[in-house]
Parts: C-alpha cells; sequence; structure tokens
C-alpha cells in the first residue's frame, strides 16, 4: 500500500472536505475512503482519516461487504 496521496486522492479530499472532516482545528474525527472500479487512471483508493478511523477500516469494510452480500443475496441490490 502506498504511503501518501494515491491517484485519486483528490477525489476523497473533496468529499472528505465537504462532510466537515477538513483539516483545520474544528475538524471532526472520521475519516473517507474512496474506492474506484474502472477509472480513468485504474483501480484504485484513497484513505483520509485520523489513525483511529484508520485503525477501524478494515473491520467496517468487511462488516460492510457481509451486507453487500446478504443484499445481493436477497435480490436487494
Amino acid at each position: 500500500m502506498a504511503i501518501g496521496p494515491g491517484k485519486y486522492d483528490f477525489c476523497c479530499k473533496v468529499v472528505r472536505e465537504m462532510v466537515g472532516l477538513g483539516g483545520d482545528n474544528t475538524a471532526l474525527p472520521g475519516g473517507v475512503i474512496d474506492i474506484v472500479y474502472n477509472g480513468d487512471k485504474g483501480h484504485g483508493f484513497s484513505i483520509q482519516a485520523d489513525l483511529e478511523t484508520t485503525l477501524l477500516l478494515p473491520d467496517a469494510l468487511e462488516n460492510m461487504a457481509k451486507i453487500i452480500r446478504a443484499n445481493l443475496a436477497e435480490g436487494i441490490l
């Protein structure tokens, strides 16, 4: 995994700032993960989050995958 700006980091930054997780002192803790499949720069992802949120992301993504699989099995998606 690359450390530093990824190929879709600019998108991640826009979303992070739009949802109030900007870089100033009043920013809320949290973060944004941007996953792109087949974009103009190929596949990729970027994460902009504080350390605590970053450490929670693997479990959050596994939980999200379980929900997506369940929804697909039920024909919801």
